[in-house]
């Protein structure tokens, strides 16, 4: 069924925060991409404007209805500069090959995706030997115990007014545990978000080898 009232609002509701330097997080991370590309969990197309016109490909996964819509919306009023397509697919179920692709992209989806764990087995297999995933993701609070247990007490009235996000994810340890070396990710906030979404993790990660 999707979230048609949060796709609706996507963009207003991530308008402060991309003023803010999410913007610019997005262009940091997209930066000097090549090959083919994967970005799952598309949303609206959010990052679209920030791709370099590195990519000789890029496809962009996204499950719900409502925000695909706006995403194939998007990409046709204003198409980048090499070839991309507009897919409905969920990041634990992707319809491509192993080895697919050169990189992968998440940004803020791993909070939102079903099963975690399946989302990173998923990512590594489509994942060509010297692939990397770029991702920035919103976290569970490392440092702070209490907002850690106002995460956990939260999670769930926060996912029904938020398009079904989980504040209390450890997507780290996660990636850690399906053999990515997590190594270079580096912690940082989400610029003018709310308390239970601020922690954040950025970078560049790399799946197991073999």
């Amino acid at each position: 069924m999707g979230h048609p009232i949060v796709a609706a609002l996507y963009d207003r509701m991530l308008a402060r925060a991309e003023h803010a330097g999410l913007a610019e997080r997005r262009a940091r991370l997209l930066s000097d991409l090549h090959g083919e590309v994967l970005e799952i969990g598309a949303g609206t197309g959010l990052n679209l404007a920030r791709y370099p016109e590195t990519p000789a490909r890029l496809v962009l996964a996204e499950p719900d209805p409502h925000m695909a819509r706006r995403l194939r919306e998007r990409l046709a009023a204003d198409p980048p500069p090499f070839p991309a397509e507009a897919i409905e697919a969920s990041a634990e179920d992707l319809p491509f090959g192993d080895s697919s692709f050169d990189a992968v992209v998440c940004t803020l989806v791993l909070c939102t995706v079903d099963t975690p764990a399946r989302a990173a087995t998923e990512i590594a297999r489509v994942l060509r030997p010297g692939g990397e995933l770029r991702l920035i993701e919103h976290v569970r609070d490392p440092d702070s115990a209490r907002r850690a247990r106002a995460q956990d007490l939260l999670e769930r009235p926060w996912g029904w007014v938020a398009g079904s996000c989980h504040p209390n994810r450890d997507t780290r340890a996660t990636l850690e545990a399906a053999g990515f070396d997590v190594s270079a990710l580096e912690p940082g906030e989400f610029d003018a978000a709310g308390p239970l979404v601020k922690p954040l993790i950025s970078g560049s990660v790399r799946p197991p080898v073999g």
